[in-house]
């Protein structure tokens, strides 16, 4: 057995998981001057945080739910998001046709509130309760940067050119558009720069309190050798392993107040020749977006069903691949078959348990529960959403602030991530740049890598004046360069963290060069170590 490792000095905080919430409260804990540690078993974003729809939105369909509080927040983090990170994430509109043989489900406030007004309708959701809707949604989040929602004429606008025919009328919005994996690394960066220790691939295997502090006990997933650190406060921020965590890593007999939904979502050829995605709506009441993904596919998801257990791997079944073709095809003109699909992928979303009846009505708001009783402070995190990330970290750290007096002030408000030291109106002119500077790149080369790392851009390529410069070439523009950075900077070991987390590129490689790009990754990996 390889023999333990133990750090005598004691961090103000421990987090547990290095999804979205765990490396967002890692960021900002240690941009108030505490000292942290975080562990995650996976690869960083590696589950939920990287299957996501990939939005930054308000959640138009719960306000159906009377989910006003999470709406506003969320709306309101919109702006403050997309001005941290105008490389990774940037404005989208959406198009909602209008059909009025739709109805609103009626499980939901709004349907039961429908019946009772008008019971002629028969619960169909009417065009002006959209309208109305979409001017709810404008006024609540102080929109400054977004366009306002308007009505569509799909006869005449190109958005319509693409769906069935009969559909004359439908609105469009605004919401944000966020690289969900490259967000969780690009925080687990600035943890690190800001003095975080971050550790990827470590189990937490036991968590006690002993004498008013966390003796935590990490195992390395791929060699074993264990590791022990202290800590005088500790975050359970697992997501779908919240429970599983709590009930063993940490012994405390708490009971499961975790949801596990699975959301499936497929990739299929492009299906429009427009930069807006589509909202639509379905028989069943729920809804399904249409994305335009990656310049040449479309995304579409998702779905909401039961997952089992949090160790059960998602995967995107027959049947809901299935069950998304028929709701796309119920409104495109041109019918998409599983011979367009060119991937699936699926994540499980770890819902507050608030004893809703189905898996769409349960709340998308998250929960803080701080237990005491253990003989120092434990925060556990169940529920949230992508979009609220920020404001869950502060709300974390503002519930563990009587316990962590040297804890500074609220800061990421406004704060860039790693690359997003720009206006995002400059972000075409930086990419022209780029392209100018380095004029061997192509502009699709130039644009993913704005795109990826931002202002870091051009420290990955350095003084490269030829594409020999940058190493080797693993395909579809990715470098020997690019790799070392995500090695040495964002955590990267394997190619699938590079071609599916890092990066999409494993839309673009064969497996013949994912595997010649793992076999470099390993052989750097064991050069690295060769040389410690």
């Amino acid at each position: 057995m390889p023999p333990m490792t133990s750090d005598d000095h004691v961090l103000d905080l421990f987090v547990v998981g290095g999804g979205v919430n765990g490396c967002g409260i890692a960021r900002d804990a240690a941009g108030r001057g505490l000292s942290v540690g975080l562990a995650e078993k996976g690869d960083i974003g590696g589950a939920t945080s990287s299957a996501s729809t990939k939005l930054f939105h308000g959640g138009l369909r719960y306000l159906e739910y009377f989910e006003f509080r999470l709406v506003r927040e969320a709306l309101a983090e919109r702006e403050i998001l997309l001005a941290a990170m105008p490389h990774i994430a940037w404005p989208m509109r959406f198009v909602l046709p209008v059909d009025p043989s739709l109805r609103v489900g009626a499980d939901t406030p709004a349907g039961r509130w429908l019946g009772r007004l008008m019971p002629w309708a028969r619960g169909r959701r009417p065009a002006a309760m959209i309208r109305a809707g979409l001017l709810l949604y404008d006024a609540m989040g102080g929109r400054k940067v977004l366009p306002a929602s308007r009505a569509l004429d799909l006869a005449r606008d190109p958005a319509g050119a693409g769906l069935r025919p009969g559909l004359g009328r439908a609105f469009e919005y605004s919401d944000v558009w966020v690289e969900d994996s490259r967000l969780v690394a690009l925080n687990a960066r600035d943890a690190v720069r800001l003095g975080a220790r971050i550790w990827p691939r470590q189990e937490v295997v036991e968590a006690r309190a002993v004498d008013g502090f966390w003796r935590v006990r990490l195992r390395c997933t791929r060699t074993g050798a264990a590791r022990e650190v202290h800590a005088r406060a500790l975050v359970n921020a697992a997501g779908p392993w919240a429970a599983e965590v709590l009930s063993g890593a940490i012994g405390r007999n708490a009971a499961a107040r975790v949801r596990l939904v699975r959301g499936s979502h497929i990739v299929t050829r492009r299906l429009f020749d427009h930069d807006r995605a589509y909202f639509l709506q379905g028989e069943d009441g729920r809804i399904v977006f249409a994305l335009p993904y990656e310049r040449d596919f479309t995304l579409i998801g998702t779905t909401d069903a039961p997952h089992p257990d949090a160790d059960t791997a998602p995967v995107c079944t027959e049947a809901e691949a299935d069950y998304l073709l028929a709701f796309v095809n119920r409104w495109f003109r041109a019918p998409v078959s599983r011979d367009d699909i060119v991937w699936r992928f699926a994540g499980v979303r770890p819902l507050y348990d608030d004893g809703a009846a189905s898996d769409t009505a349960a709340t998308r708001d998250y929960v803080l529960d701080l237990d005491t009783a253990v003989g120092a402070p434990l925060l556990s995190v169940f529920g949230g959403k992508i979009t609220t990330y920020r404001r869950l970290a502060e709300a974390a750290l503002a519930r563990l602030a009587p316990d962590l007096p040297a804890m500074g002030r609220p800061w990421t408000a406004g704060a860039p991530l790693p690359g997003g030291d720009l206006p995002l109106d400059e972000v075409e002119a930086r990419i022209a740049a780029l392209r100018a500077a380095y004029p061997f790149l192509a502009d699709d080369g130039a644009r993913r890598l704005f795109r990826a790392y931002g202002t870091d851009a051009e420290t990955i390529l350095g003084t490269a004046r030829c594409a020999e410069d940058l190493g080797r070439s693993f395909g579809a523009t990715l470098t020997e360069a690019e790799v070392a950075w995500l090695m040495a900077r964002e955590f990267a070991m394997t190619a699938e963290d590079v071609v599916w987390r890092r990066s999409k590129l494993g839309l673009r490689l064969s497996p013949d060069q994912i595997a010649a790009l793992d076999d470099w990754m390993r052989a750097a990996r064991g050069a690295a170590a060769a040389a410690e």
